[in-house]
C-alpha cells in the first residue's frame, strides 16, 4: 500500500544538531563574546589613553582557540554520525510519534535548507495513511483507500505540523474533522509537506500531486473541497494560481474544486513572523547582538513568506466557494484585545483577507468567527465541524 519510510533516522536528527550547535550556539557565544570584549577593550583604551594591554590580547587568542576547539570537536562528531547513518543503522524518525513531530518542525524551520543539504531528512509533499506515503497511483490508491468514494476532502496543515495535527482535540471534543467528513459519504484526504519550502514551490507541487490523485483515484472524482490549517491555506491558494492550465489527459483537477476553506491562515501576512524579521535586522545592527540576529535568520522561506501572506497577484480559485474561520482569544470579535492579538498568530483581518482601507481578497466569501480560543484551538473545533458539516451539505447539494 505505502511506501517505505523515509531515510532520515534518529542519527541524521543527532548530526543536524551538532551541527546546529556549531553554526548557531558555538559561533554565535564567540561572536558575541568577541565583540563585547572588543567593545570593553575599545573603552579601556579611551580611558588610559590608547595604552594596549598583553593580557587583552591573550585573552582574544585564548577565548579564540577554546571555540574553535568546541567547533572541531562538534563537526567531527556531526560527520561522524552522518557516516554511520549513511549504514542505515539506528531507528527511523517516522517510526515514532516524537520523532515525526521532530521531522516536521525541523522541516519547518530549516525545510529549504535540508532540501539543500540533508535532502534525505526533507520531507516530500504525500498523502499520507497510518504514517505512511501513498504513492499517488492506481494499485496503491486502491489499496488505502478501499471505500473510496468520488468526492474529496483534501486537508492541508499549517508550519511546522504535520498530517497528525488533524487528531489534536479528539479526545475532547470525541471526533475529527476527517472522521465526521467521512461519516457524510466523502473521502478524507491528508498530505503532508516540507512547511519549510516557498509558499509558490509547494504551490507548483500540489497541483501536480492532485492532478495525479485525480487521475489514479480508484472511482472518478467528482468534487474536491480543499481544506488549509494556517500556512496550508496559503499553499492551496498558491496551488490555484498553476493549476488553470489543463493537462493533455483527463479533465483537470482545478475544475474539481468546488469550496476551499481556510482555518486561521495569514491571508495578509502574520505579526509573528513580521516581528522575527524586524528583530533579525534590528539585532544586526550591533557587533554585540549580531550573532543573535543571525539565529533569526536561519528561519526558513516558508517562515519568511508568512510576514506577508499572499497579496492579490495570487487570485482566488475561479467557480470556489470561500469559507474563511478566524479565531481569537476573546469570546467578542471586536474586543480591542481580540482585534490586536487574534488566536495569538493570526489576526481576525489577515484571516479574512481584508485589509485597513476595505478591500477583500475574498469578495462573497462566507465568514466564521470562533471566539475564545487560540490558533490551534481551530483543529477540530466544535464551531468549525458545525460549519464544516453545513458547507459540504450545500457542496453535495450540487454534486452530478
Amino acid at each position: 500500500m505505502s511506501s517505505a519510510a523515509p531515510g532520515a533516522s534518529v542519527l541524521d536528527a543527532l548530526s543536524l544538531l551538532a551541527q546546529v550547535a556549531d553554526e548557531v550556539v558555538v559561533r554565535s557565544a564567540r561572536d558575541t563574546h568577541l565583540a563585547i570584549a572588543d567593545r570593553v577593550r575599545c573603552v579601556t583604551r579611551k580611558a588610559t589613553f590608547g595604552a594596549s594591554t598583553v593580557p587583552e590580547v591573550a585573552h582574544r587568542s585564548i577565548a579564540s582557540a577554546v571555540y574553535a576547539g568546541i567547533g572541531a570537536g562538534l563537526q567531527v562528531t556531526s560527520t561522524g554520525l552522518d557516516r554511520l547513518a549513511a549504514t542505515g543503522v539506528g531507528p527511523r524518525l517516522e517510526d515514532h510519534p516524537r520523532g515525526r513531530f521532530l521531522a516536521s518542525a525541523v522541516n519547518g524551520l530549516i525545510g529549504d535548507r535540508l532540501l539543500r543539504e540533508r535532502p534525505q531528512m526533507a520531507i516530500p509533499l504525500a498523502v499520507r495513511v497510518r504514517h505512511r506515503d501513498v504513492e499517488p497511483d492506481p494499485a496503491p490508491l486502491a489499496e488505502a483507500f478501499p471505500a473510496a468514494t468520488g468526492d474529496l476532502v483534501v486537508f492541508l496543515h499549517g508550519l511546522c505540523e504535520s498530517e497528525e495535527a488533524w487528531d489534536l482535540h479528539r479526545e475532547s471534543v470525541g471526533t475529527t474533522y476527517g472522521e465526521a467528513v467521512a461519516a457524510r459519504g466523502w473521502t478524507p484526504l491528508f498530505l503532508r509537506l516540507n512547511s519549510g519550502l516557498p509558499l509558490r514551490e509547494n504551490g507548483v507541487a500540489l497541483a501536480a500531486l492532485m492532478q495525479r490523485l485525480v487521475e489514479a483515484w480508484p472511482v472518478p472524482v467528482r468534487r474536491v473541497v480543499l481544506v488549509g490549517h494556517s500556512m496550508g491555506g496559503l499553499v492551496v491558494r498558491a496551488a490555484g494560481a498553476v493549476a488553470a492550465a489543463p493537462p493533455e489527459s483527463g479533465r483537470p483537477w482545478a475544475d474539481l474544486v468546488s469550496d476551499v476553506v481556510t482555518l486561521g491562515t495569514p491571508h495578509l501576512g502574520a505579526p509573528i513572523a513580521w516581528g522575527v524579521g524586524h528583530g533579525s535586522r534590528g539585532l544586526g545592527l550591533l557587533p554585540e547582538t549580531a550573532a543573535f540576529g543571525r539565529i533569526l535568520d536561519w528561519r526558513s522561506q516558508g517562515v519568511h513568506d508568512l510576514v506577508a501572506g499572499l497579496t492579490a497577484d495570487v487570485p482566488p480559485w475561479p467557480h470556489a466557494r470561500y469559507h474563511l474561520v478566524a479565531a481569537t482569544l476573546t469570546r467578542e470579535q471586536r474586543h480591542p484585545v481580540g482585534d490586536l492579538v487574534g488566536d495569538v498568530l493570526v489576526r481576525p483581518r489577515s484571516a479574512y483577507g481584508r485589509d485597513r482601507r476595505g478591500a477583500e481578497l475574498f469578495p462573497g466569501a462566507d465568514v466564521l468567527h470562533v471566539g475564545g480560543t487560540d490558533h490551534f484551538g481551530l483543529l477540530n473545533h466544535p464551531d468549525v465541524h458545525a460549519a464544516l458539516g453545513r458547507w459540504l451539505d450545500a457542496a453535495g447539494a450540487g454534486r452530478g
